[in-house]
């Protein structure tokens, strides 16, 4: 079972993920929300830092991987590795 503090860390990689590919397409995070569907910038750029508990859902996760044209499992590259070291511990 995932702990707290690993949860976080899958958080943290798929918002450095999000970033990465935002920046590869050079998508803005100003575009990237209002392609979402929102006003601000605050919730993609404090989820891609994981500023103040912030994360993105499935939801936010799924409308990404459309508007960048990038697939799903790209956005959550590393997340496996998480989930299996939890099952060593």
């Amino acid at each position: 079972m995932l702990n707290e503090e690993q949860i976080l860390e899958a958080y943290k990689v798929i918002g450095q993920n999000v970033a990465k590919v935002r920046k590869e397409r050079n998508v803005s995070q100003l575009s990237l929300f209002l392609d979402m569907g929102y006003k601000s910038v605050s919730v993609v750029s404090f989820a891609e830092i994981s500023l103040k508990g912030a994360h993105f859902n499935i939801a936010h996760l799924l409308q990404i991987s459309t508007i960048l044209n990038v697939p799903l499992n790209h956005i959550l590259d590393g997340v496996q590795e998480i989930i299996d070291m939890s099952n060593i511990e």
